[in-house]
């Protein structure tokens, strides 16, 4: 612990050092480190996929730093510090787990509970309120979903056995199929996503 705590505010100098000196990293604003976030985030998940416990440790690294950035152009302004970014997060956690911060016996599922807090933290009104829109078509899809189904929204889906495999060829083979065609699959994606989010909040009576 000693040394983890360290290391993160030797990272801490390195970054208000790099603000201060180097030029580059002086100028850049959330918006201009956005598609570092995206490609750092892109990296770690192929590190996870194909690559080694130490490319997995850098990839890391590189996301982590991109937290540390964007809470130090954050504190210059007086908008949040690095440490309101880890307490809200600790906060976070400790209060969706009240079966081991408070005396509550642990739920029967546990990722529905996590959701039903979620939701109920964030006021929001349907079960796919708040999935964010950057996501790719297939995560969004993925994600609604599983939102349908873990807050029990009565919306029908599909629900026939099926192999890691045979999903995996079934969406390319989609897909190929959707450029013989000339159809842009990622859209007609979106556009399905968005039939099955109406349908949800058609459904819970939020449209």
């Amino acid at each position: 612990m000693t040394d983890s705590v360290a290391e993160l505010a030797r990272l801490i100098e390195v970054m208000h050092t790099l603000r201060r000196e180097c030029p580059w990293d002086a100028e850049q604003t959330h918006e201009s480190l956005m598609t570092y976030l995206i490609e750092e985030t892109a990296e770690v998940v192929e590190a996870v996929e194909t690559g080694s416990a130490e490319q997995m440790a850098e990839e890391l690294g590189d996301l982590l730093l991109q937290v540390f950035f964007h809470a130090e152009i954050a504190s210059e302004t007086g908008e949040f510090t690095l440490a309101d970014v880890a307490s809200k997060v600790a906060d976070k956690l400790v209060a969706r787990h009240p079966y081991i911060y408070a005396d509550q016996d642990v739920p029967a599922d546990l990722y529905q509970s996590w959701e039903s807090k979620k939701k109920a933290e964030k006021a929001r009104r349907s079960a796919v309120d708040g999935i964010p829109d950057p996501l790719s078509a297939l995560a969004r899809a993925n994600k609604a979903v599983t939102r349908i189904r873990t807050l029990d929204v009565p919306v029908d889906l599909p629900d026939e056995p099926i192999t890691a495999e045979e999903a995996g060829q079934a969406i390319l083979d989609i897909a190929a199929r959707a450029h013989a065609s000339r159809i842009d699959p990622d859209q007609a994606l979106r556009a399905a996503v968005r039939d099955l989010e109406g349908r949800a909040r058609a459904a819970e009576g939020t449209r």
